[in-house]
C-alpha cells in the first residue's frame, strides 16, 4: 500500500473541558484518559506499517509540546509546521496538500483532529485501508461514525449508498434537534461526521481551485514564504493573517462532488464535553451506578456522575449526587449538571468578561526549558516553583521591576549574572539584582528544581528583556 502520510490537527481553544483543558494548555496535551495524552494517542494510531512521520499543524504557543510529546511516545515527526495565528480547518488543510504537492501531488494525506478517541486503532486502520484506493483515485474520502444514539452535538453524513467499503455521500446534515437525530439514527444511513480525511495533494488542492479559490493565493504565499525556526516550519505571517477562518466542511466538502464516505463502527468521540468523557470512561470501565471517579475522588450514593481531581492534594467527595460533573484543578472548580456540560464554555467566558486569569491560563505554565507554577502571589512579591530540564537553560534576560532569589532544591543550576558564572548546588541559593543580565542553566543529567521569590513593584511575565535565547523566541513565552 502507497505510504500515507498523517496530518494532525494540534490547535484549538480549550473551552469545552474546561478547567482541565484551557487556552494555553488544550485537552490533546493532557492526560484525560490514561497516563497518554490524546495527541500522543492520536500520533500512536497514525503510525506504524501504512503510515509515514506525522505532518503537525499547531500554534507557536504549542511547538515545544508537541516535539516533547512526540518524543516521549517514541514517535519521529515529519514536519511540525507553527500556524502565526488560528484560521480554522480549511487553510490549514490546504497548506498541508500544497506542501506535499511540492514534493509529490500524489501523495495520500491522512487529516485527523488530535483530540479524538478512537480505542480500537486496528480497525481504524484498516478503515484507513479500505478507503486508499478511492483516494488513489481522486477521490475526498471521509470517515462517518456509525451513531449509537440520537446525539445533537454533532453533525451527520448521509449517505448516497449501501454495502462495504467508500460509499458516496448524499450531503452534509448539520448539528440536529433531538427529533431529527432519533430519525437520522432509525434511518440508517446516516453516520456521524468526524472530521477525518484522506486524500491526494492533488485532489484537495483542485478542490480549492473548484470551490474556494480565494483560499489558494494567501496560502501559497504563507508557504512559499515560510521559513525554517529550530526544526519547526514556521508559515509566512503577512499573507496567512489575510486568509479567511473558515472550516473545511463549509469551505470546500459541502460543495465537493468527489466525496467518499467510509463507516466505522468501532467506538469514537471528539470529547466534545465532560459529558463525552463520562461516557468513554464508562464504556472502559462500566459501573453499575454509573459513577466514574478518579484516583483523588470518593462517590457515595452517587448515580451517572463524573468526580475528578487533578491534585492529589484536593480530594473531591461527593454524596447523594444525581447527573453531576466534578471536576477540580489547584486553582478552579466546576460543578455542572451533566446533561449541560456543552455549556461550559459559557463559563469561560463569562471568566473572561471578568478578566480572571483561569479562563485561559493553569497556575502551572510549560516552556520549553520546562515549567514553573506559582506558590504565593502578593502585592510586591511573589514565590514560584521552577522545574529545568537536563541540558535546557532559560534566556540571557534582565528585569526592569524585579529582582530574584533562587534558592536549588535539588539538581545543580549554572547561573549567570552580568559576568559572573556560579555552581550552585541543593540546598544553596543566590541573589539577582533588578537590571542584571542574568541567565539560569541546568547542566547536569536530572531535572533541576528551585524556588525563586520574587520581590518589586511590578511581577508580570512580561517583564523581561530578552538578549539570547536557545529557543528563538521574541516575547515572554
Amino acid at each position: 500500500m502507497q505510504t500515507i502520510t498523517p496530518v494532525l490537527l494540534a490547535g484549538g481553544s480549550g473551552t469545552r473541558l474546561w478547567p482541565v483543558s484551557r487556552k494555553r494548555f488544550p485537552k490533546q496535551f493532557a492526560p484525560l484518559m490514561g497516563d497518554e495524552t490524546l495527541f500522543q494517542a492520536s500520533a500512536r494510531r497514525l503510525s506504524g506499517e501504512g503510515f509515514g512521520a506525522p505532518m503537525v499543524l499547531t500554534a507557536s504557543d504549542f511547538r515545544f509540546i508537541v516535539m516533547e510529546q512526540l518524543e516521549q511516545a517514541g514517535i519521529a515527526p515529519g514536519q511540525v509546521v507553527i500556524e502565526p495565528s488560528a484560521r480554522n480547518t480549511a487553510p490549514a488543510i490546504l497548506a498541508a496538500a500544497l506542501m506535499a504537492a511540492a514534493e509529490d501531488p500524489e501523495r495520500l494525506l491522512l487529516v485527523a483532529p488530535s483530540d479524538h478517541v478512537i480505542p480500537d486503532a486496528a480497525g481504524f486502520a484498516a478503515a484507513v485501508r479500505s478507503g486508499a484506493e478511492a483516494a488513489r483515485a481522486g477521490r475526498i474520502v471521509t470517515f462517518g461514525i456509525t451513531p449509537d444514539r440520537p446525539e445533537t452535538g454533532y453533525g451527520y453524513l448521509e449517505l448516497a449508498g449501501t454495502g462495504e467499503g467508500p460509499q458516496p455521500l448524499a450531503r452534509f446534515v448539520e448539528k440536529p434537534d433531538a427529533a431529527s437525530a432519533a430519525r437520522m439514527l432509525a434511518a440508517g444511513n446516516f453516520l456521524w461526521n468526524a472530521g477525518i480525511f484522506l486524500f491526494s495533494a492533488r485532489a484537495m488542492i483542485e478542490s480549492f481551485r473548484a470551490h474556494a479559490p480565494q483560499y489558494l493565493e494567501p496560502v501559497e504565499a504563507a508557504v512559499d514564504g515560510a521559513v525554517p525556526d529550530l526544526g519547526f516550519l514556521r508559515l509566512a505571517r503577512g499573507p496567512w493573517e489575510g486568509v479567511e477562518d473558515q472550516s473545511i466542511d463549509y469551505a470546500v466538502m459541502e460543495k465537493a462532488a468527489n466525496l467518499s464516505v467510509v463507516r466505522f463502527s468501532s467506538g469514537w468521540s471528539d470529547l466534545g464535553g465532560w459529558d463525552a468523557l463520562w461516557r468513554e470512561e464508562l464504556t472502559a470501565a462500566p459501573s453499575a451506578d454509573g459513577v466514574v471517579a478518579d484516583a483523588h475522588s470518593t462517590a457515595i450514593d452517587c448515580h451517572d456522575v463524573l468526580l475528578r481531581s487533578d491534585s492529589e492534594d484536593l480530594q473531591v467527595v461527593g454524596i447523594g449526587l444525581r447527573d453531576l460533573v466534578v471536576v477540580a484543578t489547584s486553582d478552579a472548580v466546576l460543578v455542572a449538571d451533566k446533561g449541560r456540560a456543552q455549556e461550559v464554555r459559557k463559563a469561560v467566558s463569562s471568566l473572561k468578561e471578568k478578566r480572571r486569569k483561569q479562563a485561559e491560563a493553569f497556575p502551572r505554565d510549560h516552556r520549553p526549558w520546562g515549567w514553573f507554577e506559582t506558590l504565593a502571589l502578593a502585592d510586591r512579591f511573589q514565590v514560584k516553583r521552577i522545574v529545568v530540564k537536563p541540558g535546557a537553560a532559560l534566556s540571557l534576560q534582565s528585569h526592569v521591576h524585579r529582582s530574584e532569589h533562587w534558592i536549588v532544591v535539588s539538581g545543580t543550576a549554572r547561573v549567570t549574572v552580568d559576568q559572573t558564572v556560579t555552581l550552585v548546588t541543593e540546598n544553596q541559593s543566590i541573589y539577582v539584582p533588578l537590571g542584571a543580565v542574568h541567565r539560569m542553566e541546568n547542566p547536569g543529567k536530572v531535572p533541576m528544581v528551585l524556588i525563586e521569590v520574587q520581590t518589586g513593584s511590578y511581577l508580570g511575565e512580561d517583564d523581561i528583556i530578552r538578549y539570547e535565547d536557545v529557543y528563538s523566541r521574541s516575547s515572554a513565552d
